[in-house]
């Protein structure tokens, strides 16, 4: 279904949740809003399948509809692998369990809602966060990566997406503007892109890149890559 969720309401700020009206209308406003993500949901199974061990688990954290879910069961094919989808929306997770049951047997899938501060983490190769911590409250975002990694086999594979804020206020206002640009073209109007940013900024909220990798040192990884931008939205693979 179409996304015209801000059409005709005028939000307050923080009112935007992941409840029915968002998971109906989510695939369209993913991808008339986030630049790259499909092509972001495609190499997060490549890269998956380079580095999941057999025997392992293999998690998406803030899962939504379970496309990464799907993308990396596609392109992994290891039977002894156990996927865990997450997810604190029981309306988003119900929709993913339709989209991956009778895909993914249910021998190796397995279904969470629970918020993904308190995610348990255990004996995983690879962990995903696609533009999911940006929604932690930033007192929990350390003690969250510290969890993953303590959770991950040697070798295990973390790949954190994010929207990101710039440090320098010209690079800042221009990736904004391209990226308002990719939304006006993907057919949201001014009011649209106004009335969705009010009822996020509360909710969402966004560090720059510096701060990620800092975040991702302290908690133990050693290789800490950045591997994809598109604007202000960017994703980083990191190994212990």
């Amino acid at each position: 279904m179409k996304d015209e969720l801000f059409t005709h309401t005028q939000p307050s700020p923080g009112d935007f949740c992941f409840d029915e009206r968002v998971a109906r209308v989510f695939p369209d406003m993913i991808r008339r809003s986030v630049p790259g993500y499909q092509t972001v949901v495609e190499l997060i199974g490549s890269i998956a399948a380079r580095h999941v061990q057999p025997d392992s688990r293999v998690y998406d954290l803030g899962c939504s509809l379970g496309s990464c879910t799907l993308s990396m069961y596609s392109q992994i094919g290891d039977p002894s692998v156990q996927y865990v989808a997450l997810d604190n929306s029981g309306v988003m997770l119900e929709k993913c369990r339709s989209a991956l049951e009778g895909t993914i047997p249910p021998a190796q899938l397995k279904l969470v809602e629970r918020d993904v501060e308190r995610a348990e983490i255990r004996g995983a190769s690879v962990v995903v966060m696609n533009f999911t911590l940006q929604f932690v409250a930033p007192e929990c975002r350390q003690e969250l990566l510290d969890r993953i990694y303590r959770g991950l086999l040697p070798g295990g594979a973390l790949v954190l997406s994010e929207k990101i804020r710039f440090r320098d206020p010209a690079a800042g206002t221009v990736q904004e503007q391209l990226h308002q640009q990719f939304k006006k073209a993907n057919g949201y109007s001014e009011m649209e892109i106004s009335r969705k940013r009010s009822s996020l900024e509360k909710i969402m909220i966004l560090d720059d890149l510096a701060t990620h990798e800092k975040r991702l040192t302290n908690a133990g990884f050693g290789c800490i890559l950045q591997w994809f931008q598109s604007f202000n939205f960017v994703s980083v693979l990191a190994l212990k």
